[in-house]
């Protein structure tokens, strides 16, 4: 007998549209992003009070698609606002729905009204499973990753993990092999970069996109010197550091836009800051998957660039010629993410995959000793 085609729906809020896709099997029936006006989430006191206005946006659009609750047989949403935890498909329980609610990992983005709104859905559908794959904070990180020289303080890691699993995946599927048994180098390369080590089927190290580690982006300024940090707080605020690693440094700072496209075109036409910002990315970037490869012991099976980014044939040669000594590099631009998110639901629906349970105890805490 043929394996069922499972009917998912994915939801991935972000902060200015939302995300939505319907599969059926591998087959996307559909997928739109809903733009939100700046003035109308403002109404908002908080990313949560956003509930009501996103449901009805996302059953409208389905009314308009011909789309019955009833008729899908599992809901996922983006895990925003959840503490550390390892990779996987993860069960909505009590625990999510109010650590996502309340932003409990201290971050507020309306990713954490993914779990919010599968649970929503999953119950007015007559109690379908609800689903959250690979959060934004999954942490995978071996214990040396996490080490710094400073006594109580460690590496935080914040990745896209959901597009960088999935990414890996796809490709040693390619290879005609499982993620488990591979070793590679994974980036994202969008508004945040990240880079990432994954050693069979874990993401063991990788840099922090909301903590100022890694390479610059567009919006982000990546690893600064301490004492050229202290020295800058000498006359801005922690709050200007802290905005600074997610929505003002890198060429926010450096050259007033976050036009990624805009940069390139500027440093192709000789622009000097243009040129020597978008240089200089390229470069961390590669300096960052070497560190990678590192961790890897140099045995990498593939260096694998993913975002939005990639679409500039121009960054993917720059990476091949400083990085393909190490393993061919392949580009897979855009993102994955409603893909992977369906996928992860598939994968437990069809028994290839227990789900998790998301306990609310963070995967790391310190060590003992």
């Amino acid at each position: 007998m043929a394996e069922k085609n499972y009917r998912v729906l994915v939801i991935n809020p972000g902060s200015t549209s939302t995300k939505v896709g319907l599969f059926d099997g591998e087959t996307e029936v559909f997928s739109e992003n809903v733009a939100h006006s700046a003035e109308r989430l403002a109404q908002f006191g908080g990313i949560s009070e956003q509930m009501p206005y996103r449901r009805d946006t996302i059953l409208e659009m389905l009314d308009a698609h011909g789309v019955d609750l009833a008729s899908v047989d599992a809901f996922v949403g983006r895990g925003g606002g959840l503490l550390p935890t390892p990779g996987g498909t993860y069960a909505v329980n009590e625990v999510m729905l109010r650590h996502s609610h309340d932003g409990a990992n201290g971050i507020q983005h309306p990713a954490q009204l993914g779990p919010q709104l599968a649970s929503e859905f999953a119950q007015a559908a007559g109690g379908k499973p609800a689903f959250v794959v690979n959060p934004p904070d999954t942490d995978e990180l071996c214990d040396l990753a996490r080490m710094t020289g400073v006594r109580g303080v460690y590496r935080r890691v914040h990745l896209h993990a959901l597009n960088l699993k999935e990414t890996a995946i796809r490709h040693a599927a390619s290879l005609g092999r499982r993620y488990e048994d591979c070793r590679f180098v994974v980036c994202h390369i969008g508004g945040g970069i990240s880079v990432s080590a994954h050693d069979r089927g874990q993401m063991v190290d990788g840099n922090d996109i909301v903590g100022g580690d890694g390479p610059m982006a567009p919006t982000r300024c990546g690893a600064v010197p301490v004492v050229e940090l202290l020295r800058y707080l000498e006359s801005h605020t922690t709050g200007d550091a802290r905005a600074l690693c997610m929505k003002t440094g890198g060429f926010v700072d450096l050259l007033g836009t976050s036009d990624a496209l805009e940069v390139s075109r500027r440093a192709a036409a000789g622009e000097p800051a243009c040129k020597r910002a978008w240089d200089a990315m390229i470069y961390q970037i590669c300096k960052t998957i070497g560190e990678m490869a590192c961790v890897l012991e140099g045995k990498v099976d593939g260096i694998l660039l993913g975002g939005g980014m990639v679409h500039n044939e121009g960054l993917v040669a720059d990476i091949r010629r400083r990085c393909e000594w190490i393993a061919p590099v392949t580009a897979y631009p855009g993102e994955f993410e409603l893909e992977a998110m369906a996928a992860g639901a598939r994968r437990v629906l069809c028994g290839q995959e227990e789900p998790r349970t998301y306990t609310g105890v963070p995967v790391f805490t310190g060590f003992d000793d």
